[in-house]
């Protein structure tokens, strides 16, 4: 029998929040792709909406779901998430150097986007069932790291060191939340600087050339370095108003590469300035916010370690897209959530809102 409970703690702010930052995406998007190149189908904004509707399907078909049924398919969710990584290994789609792409008809999904959602529900299974009150130490934290282990690996050798680092981040923010004895946050720190020389030879070219750029953008301002100076120049020149609705300069004559996806950022901030800019991040920080009181607020382990999991996949990636496009960090290829085109990443980012509205929306049922 349907609970009517579900219906009055459905949390319709976090709902209007999400479709605020959809709707000025759209819009970004129209203005990204008004004077389209030579041989594209359909405009950005136009495709955006067509994966727009599929992912709104799919995040109330999560809403309906109970979450804590979750975490009884997250390994097998996990996986099928390492069979496509692998799968992308052996015959994925090729595009501009890297094998990211799983073809699927006249469409391509990236399956590393489902290994983001699978990596969050498998360590919040985990911890869920590990006693929990004394701080985590090193023994601990084996299972997890390999857990984690095993598809970052898979998602670097693409090459998309970008998801890694993503994944990476969210896994540590998991076990922050949790709790993590001081000496092994100390040797995990120590290990970290001393391992990253080590790494520099296993990156590829253009990885290294990244890099390099971040610590010098003006050395090769036509080539390595046009990415950068062109958004920073973007960002910039928008000043504190902005220069306008389809005004701007740098995306209209299409000086700024990667307009609609990495860079969209830089697109906003030209058009709207500071003030435009400010408003958008101030979004961003309050559905980050508000997914921590949704953490704070369930009093049921799993979905506490869920929620914190989701919210910190949002927030490391609209933190390492926005100090990418104003010269902050290198170059990685992370979309800004829910802003940035692309279809894969928005039925994640979706799918990841749904699991919170899930978790709100069932609060009532764990309070005594």
């Amino acid at each position: 029998m349907f609970d009517r409970r579900l219906v009055q703690n459905f949390d319709w702010l976090l709902l209007g929040w999400v479709f605020l930052i959809l709707a000025l995406g759209i819009v970004n998007l129209y203005s990204a792709g008004l004077n389209r190149l030579p041989g594209e189908t359909a405009p950005v904004y136009l495709k955006q909406i067509y994966w727009l509707g599929v992912g709104l399907a799919l995040m109330f078909l999560m809403v309906l779901y109970d979450y804590r049924h979750l975490e009884k398919i997250s390994y097998p969710l996990y996986f099928l998430s390492l069979i496509l990584l692998l799968a992308v290994m052996l015959g994925g789609k090729m595009v501009s150097g890297s094998r990211r792409w799983l073809p699927l008809g006249p469409f391509a999904f990236q399956p590393a986007e489902l290994t983001k959602i699978a990596i969050i529900l498998v360590l919040a299974r985990y911890f869920n069932r590990r006693p929990h009150g004394a701080p985590l130490g090193v023994k601990d934290l084996l299972a997890p790291l390999v857990i984690v282990g095993a598809p970052v690996l898979l998602i670097v050798k693409q090459p998309d060191l970008g998801s890694g680092i993503l994944m990476v981040l969210v896994t540590a923010s998991i076990i922050l939340f949790v709790g993590v004895r001081w000496r092994t946050l100390l040797m995990g720190a120590i290990g970290l600087v001393a391992a990253a020389p080590m790494v520099w030879p296993f990156l590829k070219d253009y990885q290294r050339q990244r890099v390099l750029t971040f610590l010098d953008p003006e050395k090769d301002p036509l080539g390595a370095g046009y990415h950068i100076l062109q958004s920073k120049i973007a960002v910039g020149s928008g000043q504190f108003w902005g220069k306008g609705f389809l005004q701007g300069t740098q995306s209209q004559l299409q000086f700024l590469p990667e307009q609609h996806t990495d860079f969209v950022f830089s697109v906003f901030a030209e058009e709207w300035g500071f003030v435009g800019s400010t408003f958008l991040v101030m979004l961003f920080l309050g559905l980050t916010l508000w997914g921590l009181q949704v953490a704070r607020d369930c009093k049921e382990r799993f979905g506490h370690l869920l929620a914190l999991g989701v919210t910190a996949l949002m927030f490391w990636q609209v933190f390492i897209n926005l100090c990418m496009v104003t010269g902050l960090m290198p170059v990685v290829g992370i979309p800004l959530p829910l802003f940035s085109y692309g279809g894969s990443s928005l039925i994640t980012t979706l799918l990841g809102v749904g699991i919170l509205l899930n978790i709100r929306m069932r609060r009532f049922l764990f309070q005594g």
